[in-house]
């Protein structure tokens, strides 16, 4: 007998579903909503106000003019110097001798001239000297080292022909004819040992092409040099007012006239002073600014082009982005029209309304306040429409609302909404600006604003 199949048929469980499963893909679902939200609105970035300044390219390099005096010798021969280069000497102070034979040189090289030795003071000098030009040294500008060299050599030339000037006497002594001829300044002023060609320049000589330094030639008057008659042999700054002309744009120019003085700083050693200003403009189009001081011409006397920084911009308030800036319209009310209302008594108009029946009826309505003149508000044109009549308060007299003005504000988020307030620029650059601070309707350090006004709208609320 043959057995029968068996067919086994497979047992379907029955899907079970518990409370917990539900909850598990409530929310599962609800973060890919928030996700998918999150990436897809664009988000408000808050900016925290600080207080601050803004540092503007005032940075120029300009050219000194001073009234220099070039001393040319009398006669030929080897020129010593006694004067150190910046130094201020007055009228009869020996400056220099001329050898006229070479005595003097040969009569140094086979005698004994003692030995030289600097002074505290003088080692000081030194010292300071070659801190100085360290700390301002620029490798764009290697010509300096030269100026600098040229520098210390007139310290100790100073200090070493003291003792060469005893053996010029001793050899005028011991001939029959003098041999050295001594030359004196004939009038007061700081010495200077080179000659550039700009000795003569006014700000009405001024041309662009003398401030290419490429084609600029300082010709240095070296001690034991040779000269000829008429030959430089030293030139004197014969006074302390001086002046710093620069390059401008005509609109830089008119602003430096309006302001008459301006605060520079001098970048060789971050001193400032008042310089009072002159502008010309000359045939090729190009314009000038002259800068004039009455002290500190000694500091830059061997320096033709100075480093200078124009101090204009001193307004302090708070630093905002450019970005966060807005314009926005209000509506312009006479203040007689403002009254205070409400439970809290807060500040508003008396509109006038028409019921169902065309009866008049005079409503109080809030309204915010953004700026003040001495005889308007200016006020939210969300909650009035052009066309409103205002009622002036105990009086029957009405206004037309239709005056509009534009405010220049940032909107603030510190109640978690974006909610406009006027601001008073004071500086801008191109990417921040100063706004004035403790205004009666604006900014206060710390606030939180939106950094892009582009990315709200008045009253929105804030999601970061």
């Amino acid at each position: 007998m043959a057995a029968s199949g068996n067919k086994i048929a497979k047992y379907k469980r029955p899907i079970n579903l518990n409370i917990g499963m539900i909850i598990f893909a409530v929310i599962f679902i609800y973060v890919i909503i928030c996700v998918f939200m999150y990436l897809s609105t664009e988000h408000v970035v808050g900016y925290e106000v600080q207080e601050g300044a803004l540092s503007s390219d005032n940075i120029y390099r300009g050219i000194a003019l001073r009234k220099e005096k070039i001393i040319t010798g009398t006669n030929a021969g080897y020129t010593n110097y006694y004067a150190r280069e910046g130094e201020r000497v007055a009228a009869g102070n020996l400056i220099y001798t001329i050898d006229e034979t070479g005595k003097l040189s040969d009569y140094i090289k086979t005698s004994e001239t003692g030995e030289n030795s600097l002074s505290d003071k003088d080692l000081s000098e030194l010292k300071t000297e070659i801190e100085s030009f360290a700390n301002g040294f620029d490798k764009t500008n290697f010509s300096d080292i030269y100026n600098f060299k040229y520098s210390v050599q007139g310290t100790v030339i100073k200090l070493a022909n003291y003792n060469i000037l005893q053996n010029a006497n001793a050899l005028n002594d011991s001939s029959n004819t003098a041999v050295i001829d001594y030359y004196n300044a004939s009038e007061s002023g700081i010495v200077i040992y080179s000659i550039d060609g700009y000795e003569d320049l006014t700000l009405q000589d001024m041309k662009a092409e003398y401030f290419d330094q490429k084609n600029y030639q300082k010709e240095h008057l070296i001690n034991n040099e040779l000269v000829a008659a008429g030959d430089p042999v030293y030139k004197l700054s014969t006074d302390e007012d001086w002046s710093i002309v620069i390059q401008v744009t005509p609109d830089l120019a008119e602003e430096l006239l309006k302001k008459e003085y301006v605060e520079v700083k001098f970048l060789k050693n971050q001193y400032t002073s008042w310089g009072l200003v002159d502008t010309y403009t000359n045939e090729e189009g190009d314009t000038f600014a002259s800068l004039t001081f009455t002290n500190s011409m000694i500091t830059f006397c061997t320096e033709r082009f100075v480093d200078i920084e124009l101090l204009l911009e001193n307004e302090k308030g708070l630093k905002i982005p450019n970005s966060a800036i807005v314009e926005k319209e209000f509506f312009i009310v006479p203040k007689e029209y403002v009254t205070q209302g409400g439970s809290k008594g807060e500040k508003g108009v008396l509109l006038e309304t028409y019921d169902e029946e065309g009866t008049s009826v005079i409503q109080f309505i809030e309204t915010t306040i953004y700026e003040e003149t001495e005889n308007e508000y200016y006020l939210d044109d969300t909650v009035l429409r052009s066309g409103n009549y205002l009622v002036k308060p105990d009086s029957t007299e009405k206004y037309a609302v239709s005056r509009i003005g534009s405010l220049q504000g940032v909107y603030n988020i510190n109640k978690g909404y974006a909610d406009f307030k006027q601001i008073i620029i004071l500086y801008q650059n191109d990417e921040y600006s100063i706004v004035k601070s403790n205004t009666t309707y604006g900014l206060n350090v710390y606030d939180y604003i939106v950094l892009d006004a582009a990315t709200v709208e008045d009253n929105d609320f804030i999601y970061e």
